[in-house]
């Protein structure tokens, strides 16, 4: 199959395409993921990717997280494609994927051990922070217009 920058992802199978984020969505997706870049950057963590970047999960599972960073450790699965659970996802919820940003997505990498996600809802104005505790997510933080989100999984790196 041909590279498309056209968002596809593979669920059980099965090829779903979606169809181009709106420019909002991307502009929430570059400003989070210039803040972790610069973030990570500075002290040397990592790397930190963004859309559109595949993520594989298994023989029949790939998806495309807004934002994905990998640690300084786990580098090895940052090849042509991410090869295994990044550290950190962070998905911007779309209008017209809602249940797949909040529930299948949350489920999909709470399953394959993403150790901490971020669902930022630009329609309810909140950012969710997940931690990934004995195999399962738990709310680390909800945050509310003007108020900080920080990261469990990197003590310091917070947004407001």
């Amino acid at each position: 199959m041909a590279e498309t920058n056209q968002p596809c992802e593979l669920w059980e199978g099965e090829l779903v395409m979606s169809p181009a984020p709106s420019v909002f969505h991307q502009k929430i997706a570059f400003r989070f993921q210039r803040a972790l870049h610069d973030w990570v950057e500075v002290n040397k963590l990592g790397e930190v990717v963004g859309a559109p970047v595949d993520m594989v999960l298994s023989p029949h599972g790939a998806v495309q997280p807004d934002v994905a960073f990998i640690s300084r450790e786990r580098l090895a699965i940052s090849q042509r494609a991410i090869m295994g659970p990044a550290d950190l996802v962070a998905e911007v919820v779309s209008l017209g994927g809602r249940s797949r940003d909040r529930i299948e997505k949350r489920d999909l990498y709470e399953q394959h051990g993403v150790r901490e996600c971020w669902i930022i809802d630009p329609e309810a104005q909140t950012v969710e922070v997940l931690g990934l505790v004995s195999g399962r997510y738990e709310l680390v933080q909800r945050s509310l217009p003007g108020a900080t989100a920080a990261s469990r999984l990197l003590p310091g790196f917070e947004v407001l």
